[in-house]
This record gives structure tokens, C-alpha cells and sequence, in this order.
């Protein structure tokens, strides 16, 4: 197994916990789904779609939606998730590098804080695409590298090892200046949009721990870190400064960016 394969099978697992985010999530899925103009008949994709919040909500407004994702419990709870709304998508165990789907399927690809974890972000963004019909949409949700979980990406980096070789930071997509070079000369009318994330929290050291529990990167490195105690405890202590400086009144605030093009 290469190295990028071998990245793909550890993300797969570690993602398995992200389910309990679903309840934030939710709230930003809306604002993405209006910010696509999704509307009735069409046909959506939501690429790295985790517990489908961003599929369901689409659905609701009458779209034809398949949501992909590479992680298989996040796959179930999706389908749960549409079961108890009574909402009809079809979801698929998939790799954002390797989308199951003819090219042109689809009439919106949409990504709500997801294909920015896939590993090459040359190859997921040409697979967006390729599955997009010429005039359709794509629009995704991403972390700015100045804020944040922007922030918290480059704490985990500073204490993790190394990415393999061609790995970007997923932080990369939340700089328009680098959307705008990635969907490159196959599409048109790029525009940003931002909004606000507000993620309930009694406190930094709450936060701390909802992420340790529930965000794979963070669950896997404060493994790594079990056997060297001192380690442990700076990064914490780092974790937690960090959520400071967005905590206020219980709430912890994320603000996002939201990108939109049309391939030509």
C-alpha cells in the first residue's frame, strides 16, 4: 500500500466518531445549500457528505441528491439520518478522488467542510468537476488558515508527523486566492461568500474535550501523544488558548468562507 493509500485508510477510521458534530453542522448546511441556489429537480452531489446534513437539506428543497463519503459509519448514520426526516438520497461509501459517477451527472457538486481533506487536492477538484455538467454549480464551505479551525489545523501539524509527500494542509481551501487557482480555467464567475458558525460550549476546556472525542485528527493525535505526558499537556494547554480567543457567552465562533463557481 503507498502512502497515499495508507492516508486514506487511517482518515477512513478516524472519522468514524465526527457523527456527534452533526448537531452544528446542521445549522451552517442551509446557508451552503442557499448559497448554491439549489432548487427542485435538480440533480445534487454532496462530496465527503459525513452524517448528510448538507444532502438532507438540500432534499428537502425538492433536489435529487446522492451524497458520497469515505468513511462507512458516517455513510450509516447518514442513511439513518434520512430514514427519521423522511427524505429519499441515495448514499455511496466513496473516495472524493475516485467519485462512482458518470461525468456530467450531476447539476450542483457540493462540499460542505469535507473535500478538503482529500489528500491531493489537484485530483478531488478535477473529479468535482469532471462529475459536474458544463453550466452546473459547485460551491463548498471551507476553513480560513487566519481563524480558527484554519488555526487548530496548524496546532495539529506543528505536533503530528509529517503528511506524505503531495498531502496539502486542508486549511489551503479557505484562502480564495488558492480556490480561485485550483478551479483554475475550468470554470467561470467564481464568487466568496462568509458566514458564521456558532458552536455551543460551557467553556475552552469543553471544547477541547468534544474535540478530542469527536474530531478524528485531534482523537488521533492525543493517542499518539498517550506515552509523552509533557507533550500531551502543551498541546492542550495550546488547544485551549486557542478556543479562548473565540469563546464567547458559552459560544465558540467559527467564521467560514463559501465558494461558488460554474464550470464552463
Amino acid at each position: 500500500m503507498d502512502s497515499i493509500a495508507k492516508f486514506k485508510a487511517a482518515a477512513r477510521v478516524s472519522w468514524s466518531t465526527f457523527a456527534p458534530f452533526e448537531m452544528i453542522t446542521g445549522t451552517t448546511a442551509p446557508e451552503l445549500v442557499r448559497f448554491a441556489g439549489v432548487h427542485a429537480g435538480q440533480r445534487v452531489l454532496d462530496v465527503a457528505c459525513g452524517t448528510g446534513v448538507v444532502a438532507l437539506t438540500a432534499a428537502r428543497r425538492g433536489a435529487h441528491v446522492t451524497g458520497a463519503d469515505l468513511t462507512p459509519e458516517l455513510v450509516e448514520r447518514a442513511r439513518e439520518n434520512a430514514e427519521i426526516a423522511g427524505l429519499e438520497v441515495d448514499f455511496h461509501e466513496a473516495d472524493v478522488e475516485a467519485l462512482p459517477f458518470d461525468d456530467g451527472s450531476f447539476d450542483v457538486v457540493l462540499s460542505q467542510f469535507g473535500h478538503m481533506f482529500g489528500p491531493r487536492p489537484d485530483v478531488t477538484i478535477d473529479e468535482m468537476l469532471r462529475v459536474l455538467r458544463p453550466g452546473g454549480t459547485i460551491a463548498f464551505s471551507t476553513w480560513p488558515p487566519e481563524l480558527y479551525t484554519g488555526r487548530m489545523f496548524l496546532l495539529i501539524a506543528k505536533y503530528a508527523p509529517p503528511p506524505p509527500a503531495g498531502v496539502s494542509s486542508p486549511a489551503a481551501w479557505g484562502d480564495p486566492a488558492m480556490v480561485r487557482e485550483r478551479l483554475g480555467e475550468a470554470v467561470r464567475d467564481v464568487e466568496f461568500d462568509r458566514a458564521c458558525m456558532r458552536f455551543p460550549s460551557l467553556s475552552p476546556a469543553h471544547m477541547r474535550l468534544f474535540t478530542e472525542r469527536n474530531a478524528g485528527p485531534v482523537t488521533k493525535l492525543v493517542e499518539s501523544l498517550a506515552d509523552q505526558p509533557e507533550r500531551l499537556a502543551a498541546f492542550r494547554a495550546e488547544i485551549e488558548a486557542l478556543v479562548a480567543a473565540y469563546f464567547r457567552d458559552n459560544v465558540v465562533y467559527q467564521d467560514y468562507l463559501m465558494s461558488r463557481a460554474t464550470r464552463r
